[in-house]
């Protein structure tokens, strides 16, 4: 077949260009569709499960299960909070947020149309992801095209973990980052809400992660993009494990909680949102605050051998730059635990922690008595900077932290963990579904290498 192909006049597609950045513009000022119900399962404090849901109706919905129904009760209702500050606007919330305590051995779940997955006792597949939502900061000049799928691909990260039939996700946070209107010249981005209200929470988080909310309970951990200054209203409203406080409260330092995988291994979910880049001044109250919470981590550690603990600030893990050089982790955090723990910072029942906030994957092992540290800040967010690993073994996150085994991957992905003999096997994926690292797990030690 002879086909004849013609090219567009620059001056043409000047136009039309343009011409589709106003209609996307000015799709941008169209009423918001009706939103639908969403419903999930996460962990909450106390070691209790609650089922949250979002839902537009005047009433909460019902949870159904196997022998039983009960209606959800209202968490949060609809709120219109000022804002705090300049150039944000008020932070609007349409919808309902419910929850109800998970009824003991429920296990066919459903609220509305949806079924949901009940958790499991010893659950044998985690699946781990972070920094998902898609940046908006004028302050930075940071605008990721939002409407392109490869630019923002956690909706297809999404779609792809939620097959591989996971027990629990655990996501270590910035879920939210659509804080700036989109420039009028940038069409990647035109028409995406903007802001702390439920129409960006909607956008950045819970209308792509839907197939993954039902397919697997969760594990929220807090990060600094939910942090009381930034998206915590919604946090609050959504997706803390404690009970809320009222449509304008907002904690920067909640409590940490835990959840037993088995008799012998534990999560310790910690608060590092508020946490600053440089280390705290003697006496000061933050520094007070998170070594209070520290030793409330150490003791929660003593209820189990094995204890996973998760943060997004990363201690640890080292922090990218433009070149790949490795630099230090959090030096705020990691004043607060040096007055704890002077070499090992973290308590000794602590064998791994994970973390986010870097945006590529990390995995670490140390000579040296640390915990095996994992970063997982690769769902979505705008990346591009890495860290070399031939770099990252002759380099330090922390003082006296000695590189054994490092794998990275800059590129968009996930990880999950299997439970392997007395160990586990974590292995970071593509997008699409490729196996690129695999890691062995056991206690407090970590090696890595390329997946064939």
């Amino acid at each position: 077949m002879n086909l004849l192909i013609k090219t567009v006049p620059a001056r043409l597609a000047a136009v039309m260009a343009a011409v589709m950045a106003a209609f996307l513009a000015a799709c941008a000022q169209l009423p918001l569709q009706a939103i639908d119900d969403q419903a999930w399962v996460q962990a909450a404090a106390g070691g209790a499960w609650m089922v949250r849901a979002n839902t537009a109706a005047a009433s909460c919905p019902t949870l159904s299960w196997e022998s039983g129904a009960l209606p959800m009760r209202l968490r949060a209702g609809p709120a219109s909070v000022p804002a705090s500050q300049a150039g944000a606007k008020p932070a609007v919330f349409t919808q309902r947020s419910c929850e109800l305590e998970l009824p003991a051995g429920a296990r066919q779940l459903r609220v509305g149309s949806l079924e949901l997955a009940a958790p499991v006792a010893e659950p044998r597949r985690l699946l781990l992801l972070g920094d998902t939502g898609c940046r908006m900061k004028a302050s930075e000049n940071a605008f990721q095209d939002c409407n392109d799928p490869a630019a923002w691909p956690y909706a297809a990260v999404v779609r792809r973990a939620a097959t591989m039939q996971p027990d629990l996700v655990i996501h270590v946070g910035d879920m939210h980052y659509r804080e700036s209107p989109c420039p009028a010249d940038r069409a990647g981005c035109a028409g995406s809400p903007w802001g702390y209200g439920d129409d960006a929470w909607q956008a950045d988080f819970f209308a792509p992660s839907a197939p993954l909310l039902k397919a697997a309970p969760w594990v929220m951990v807090r990060g600094n993009h939910e942090s009381c200054a930034r998206a915590g209203l919604g946090w609050f409203r959504y997706l803390d494990a404690h009970a809320w406080q009222g449509p304008e409260a907002c904690e920067d330092f909640t409590a940490p909680f835990v959840l037993p995988l088995d008799a012998q291994t534990q999560l310790i979910v910690f608060d590092s949102s508020a946490v600053v880049n440089r280390a705290y001044p003697a006496g000061d109250a933050a520094l007070q605050r998170y070594q209070a919470q520290l030793r409330q981590v150490e003791q929660l550690s003593g209820a189990r051998p094995h204890n996973f603990l998760l943060h997004h600030h990363p201690v640890l893990g080292f922090s990218s730059s433009a070149d790949g050089t490795p630099r230090p982790g959090s030096a705020g955090l990691r004043s607060a635990m040096v007055t704890l723990h002077p070499q090992r910072y973290y308590p000794p029942g602590v064998n791994l922690v994970m973390n986010g906030h870097e945006h590529l994957f990390e995995a670490i092992g140390f000579a040296s008595d640390h915990p095996g540290t994992l970063v997982l800040g690769n769902s979505g967010s705008a990346n591009g900077w890495t860290v070399d690993e031939a770099k990252a073994l002759q380099a330090q996150p922390a003082p006296g932290a000695v590189v054994q085994s490092v794998a990275t991957y800059g590129g968009y992905g996930f990880a999950t963990l299997d439970r392997q003999g007395e160990g586990w096997l974590l292995t970071e994926w593509s997008v699409d579904g490729k196996a690129l690292k695999r890691c062995d797990i056991v206690g407090s030690k970590v090696s890595c290498q390329d997946s064939p």
